[in-house]
């Protein structure tokens, strides 16, 4: 008998770097993340699959990532990044074997341990997955293995969005992109930033365009759904550790948990939120696993091969005091920290159990880039958690969908203006740093409607059309809340200012091509060559068919959470 469900999300979600520059930021990220994240993380579930254990995934790949994972360029770079990842690791390999009387045994260990991995993650993209891992993907969810949910195609911030055909559009992209990929409609859908605006104003809820884009869930923080029991200040592993998370403060306890999903009370889309200790054991930057002193020190490189030869030693050490990294005593601390996970989420339904008399839910959230990009072992600990879960306890793995099918909501629930960011709140995205871009944006969503209408009830020509398709794609992309965040955080402002501004400017020449009825064919081609996403784009979803009464501009609704 099951005690419980346990229903592991993955948010898998990456800014579109194609043909927008390569190292620190840009198209070496998306590299990265494949080397270390998508192709381990499709190596593990399928590894499962061959020992007849489903995985039972819930696994988020956002519209925008989707398309770079099977674009060709893409695909060609990073084979490219590969050679060049396995001829750094061969000379190290040969310098520390070949350093006359004194060889350096471990960093040459470390040398093989790397060329060893890279020509694995080599061979297993180009044999194991066919170059595609978007199939590979497809491949898992249609064995049962994972559940692959969508998302707003550029990853958009809903509640600062002025035109709800913004929101609309985002979603329908998301939708559309999603069955182009994987051959239905998706159920699930990942809230970028997890930010929510219901209802006020006159103006509808994200809720509605959820709704009408055919979406049947989506996931928020814990806070959302328990209310705020904490003002502590908490740091993050990742890109997300930038910023300083406070839970909203001076917000009550709801009364409610997060061990069931809710119904929302304007429409039959479910909510699920996530478990906060058990979230926090994993992203905690002070107290997760991924800051054992022995997993593998993210930041420190070789100088001249790049290679992380460094353990993370503490959490106050200096990058120069660093120590080696052994990567057989890092599997040792991998099977402690599953064994241990385990244990806590088979305690926790298990007490659930006898406190309430039924099963619950124990749903986390997590990047999923955290998983062997920025912690090494990530995919290891989570192989062996899924596997001793599966094998020596009575909790039952389910993807979200299976979840919400087997166990519907039995209440509803309204939710307040919310996102995962510090406050509970919009201000990592709304900040002095990044006011600036939002009427910018605001503009360029009330440009479109204009021009869309302009054309509304023609059948523009084909020159026509494909203006009109790139405009709307520039629309999204300079919509992208990447771009505020990696402001606020400072991990990349130039950058992040410079491409906002690169999607604002060749929006503005599409659409000044649209408006005087003067299309430069090159300079269109040009743009397009650069910005080729979505080529399913629908210029109706971004216009809707009716405007609802007394519509309020979002810039005038951003109020902080008491």
């Amino acid at each position: 008998m099951s005690i419980g469900s346990f229903v592991f999300m993955l948010h898998s979600h990456l800014p579109y770097y194609r043909k927008a520059g390569m190292w620190p930021f840009g198209e070496e990220s998306v590299y990265e993340c494949m080397a270390e994240t998508y192709i381990p993380l499709l190596n593990a579930v399928d590894d499962l699959l061959q020992e007849g254990l489903q995985a039972k995934l819930t696994v988020g790949l956002t519209p925008v990532l989707c398309e770079q994972l099977a674009d060709e360029h893409t695909k060609k770079g990073f084979e490219t990044y590969l050679t060049q990842r396995i001829t750094a690791a061969e000379k190290d390999e040969a310098k520390y074997r070949n350093m006359g009387t004194a060889p350096n045994p471990e960093y040459h260990h470390l040398a093989r341990f790397y060329l060893n991995w890279f020509k694995s993650i080599e061979r297993d993209f180009k044999e194991r997955w066919g170059r595609d891992l978007i199939a590979g993907f497809k491949k898992m969810q249609d064995a049962g293995a994972i559940e692959i949910t969508t998302s707003a195609a550029t990853h958009c911030f809903s509640p600062l969005l002025e035109q709800d055909d913004s929101i609309l559009g985002q979603y329908k992209t998301g939708v559309a992109n999603y069955k182009k990929f994987f051959g239905k409609d998706p159920k699930g859908f990942w809230l970028p930033e997890c930010a929510y605006r219901p209802a006020q104003n006159g103006r509808a809820g994200v809720d509605k365009w959820l709704y009408e884009a055919g979406l049947k869930y989506f996931f928020t923080e814990s806070f959302v759904i328990q209310g705020s029991k904490s003002a502590e200040s908490r740091r993050m592993i990742g890109p997300y550790g930038s910023i300083q998370h406070i839970p909203t403060r001076g917000v009550k306890d709801s009364g409610n948990d997060t061990f069931e999903a809710f119904w929302l009370k304007e429409y039959p889309v479910a909510v699920m939120g996530r478990h906060e200790q058990a979230g926090y054991q994993v992203w905690s930057a002070d107290h997760g696993y991924p800051g054992d002193p022995n997993y593998r020190e993210f930041h420190k490189k070789d100088d001249s091969s790049g290679l992380h030869f460094w353990r993370l030693t503490s959490k106050n050490t200096d990058l120069g005091a660093k120590e080696l990294y052994n990567p057989e005593t890092a599997a040792n601390q991998i099977k402690q920290n599953a064994d241990h996970y385990v244990g806590f989420v088979q305690q926790a339904l298990t007490d659930h159990l006898k406190e309430t008399g039924k099963p619950g839910m124990i749903m986390v959230s997590f990047d999923t880039e955290l998983f062997g990009h920025w912690w090494f072992e990530g995919v290891s600990w989570l192989k062996d958690v899924i596997r001793k879960l599966k094998t020596y306890t009575a909790v039952t793995m389910k993807t979200a969908g299976e979840y919400l099918e087997e166990c519907p909501p039995e209440r509803s629930i309204e939710l307040p203006e919310s996102s995962w960011g510090s406050g509970g709140h919009y201000q990592v995205w709304l900040n002095p740093q990044t006011e600036f871009m939002w009427p910018i944006i605001h503009s360029c969503e009330k440009r479109t409607i204009d021009i869309l209408h302009k054309y509304e009830g023609q059948k523009p020509d084909a020159l026509t059309q494909k203006a009109l398709d790139q405009l709307v794609r520039e629309k999204v992309l300079l919509e992208s809340s990447d771009w505020p965040f990696l402001v606020t955080t400072g991990q990349a402002k130039d950058y992040a200012t410079e491409r906002f501004e690169e999607h604002v400017e060749r929006f503005n020449q599409v659409a000044d091509m649209l408006e005087s009825g003067k299309i430069d064919e090159s300079k269109l081609a040009a743009i397009a060559d650069i910005d080729i996403i979505f080529a399913e784009i629908d210029t109706a979803n971004f216009v809707l068919a009716e405007k609802l009464p007394a519509e309020a501009a979002a810039s005038h609704h951003i109020t902080q959470l008491n």
